[in-house]
């Protein structure tokens, strides 16, 4: 290669370093006048709670150079489109990891509300069939009243309370990249399910009862809708709740791609609407429903009532960690793997221009 060659291959590449210098520098200067930090974890301009990634936050078995990528794709965003995929999964993650570090008293309080405030739902619903049972055919009764579904699912979301089925996903993702141990997740799973249904069993108690005194419904009406739950075979209940988990897990998902608060009301009305209409078995709700008869009814036994929890409680969290967190978390590596390869692509041929 001639001096005069060389000469040119090295002032491309200085060039394209000084390009991008200039470029770090631009966004930087945008950055300061907009009153944004000036770090290079923030060239788009966006705050993000991804943004905030430390070394802390990955697993000990993460390299340097992968924790690197994954910042650097999980940053890659911008508020005029929708969230990257890495940006919601990483914003997931470190969500997951805050509710790890808070204490039992305050995971099984906001377990606790959460429970009382799914409540509303079956009390909204219960309401609804029995007026509406006068009218209509006891099947079309049963749908059009399915569709206050979502109330109570919008208070807990929007609210920010534990709810099982919606934390299953989020909560196993830290387990899954290493950060969190197994044994800490089933903790962690056991207080959020304990919560919920003590909260739920409470509201049985006294709403259910507080709207028979009012004559809102009658015992009728709450063993007509617990036989519609309970009125499959087990493996039927099995499918229904897995599905109802997948559902409840690409809920959390997009509820975290949404950025404002109308757009998530939307996206849970829509989600929890659908598992309503269909009758999807719902562990959380389910366990106010079939308790209601057990309590105020005459057609369950404490027994059906166990089976009917256990069986459900495993199919939600079936759905909502094979369905949404495995299989979202592998796309992602497989996302992160090949933003390495474009990235040692990229240094290879800068390395070649210096050549």
């Amino acid at each position: 290669m001639s001096q005069d060659t060389e000469h040119k291959n090295n002032s491309q590449a200085d060039d394209i370093v000084d390009k991008r210098l200039m470029t770090d520098a631009d966004n930087r200067e945008y950055n300061a006048k907009d009153g944004l930090p000036e770090d290079d974890s923030n060239t788009l301009g966006i705050i993000d709670t991804t943004e905030s990634l430390k070394d802390e936050d990955f697993s000990e078995e993460i390299s340097q150079q992968d924790r690197e990528t994954i910042k650097k794709v999980a940053s890659d965003d911008n508020v005029s489109q929708a969230k990257s995929y890495a940006s919601i999964l990483v914003e997931q993650v470190m969500d997951a990891k805050e509710t790890f570090e808070r204490s039992l008293g305050s995971l099984f309080t906001s377990a606790f509300t959460a429970g009382l405030e799914i409540g509303i739902s079956f009390f909204m619903i219960l309401s609804a069939f029995a007026l509406l049972s006068g009218v209509l055919p006891s099947h079309y009764a049963l749908v059009l009243a399915s569709l206050l579904y979502p109330i109570g699912f919008i208070v807990v979301v929007i609210g920010q309370s534990l709810l099982f089925t919606e934390q299953t996903s989020l909560l196993s993702l830290p387990v899954l990249n290493g950060i969190e141990p197994l044994t800490k997740l089933l903790r962690l799973w056991g207080i959020v399910i304990a919560g919920n249904i003590v909260g739920g069993c409470l509201f049985a108690a006294l709403m259910v009862g507080l709207g028979l005194n009012m004559q809102l419904f009658s015992a009728s009406d709450i063993d007509a809708y617990a036989e519609h739950i309970l009125g499959f075979r087990w493996w039927v209940i099995f499918g229904s709740a897995i599905l109802a988990g997948w559902m409840m897990g690409m809920t959390a998902w997009l509820v975290t791609s949404a950025r404002d608060t109308l757009s998530r009301i939307v996206l849970v009305s829509l989600i929890t609407g659908s598992i309503g209409f269909l009758g999807l078995h719902h562990s959380i709700v389910g366990n106010i429903e079939i308790f209601s008869a057990l309590l105020y009814g005459n057609t369950v036994s404490l027994w059906r009532y166990l089976l009917f929890l256990a069986v459900v409680l495993i199919g939600n969290t079936i759905g909502g960690v094979v369905f949404v967190a495995v299989l979202k978390n592998r796309t992602f590596l497989f996302e992160i793997r090949k933003v390495k390869e474009q990235t040692a692509e990229t240094k290879t041929k800068i390395d070649d221009l210096r050549l």
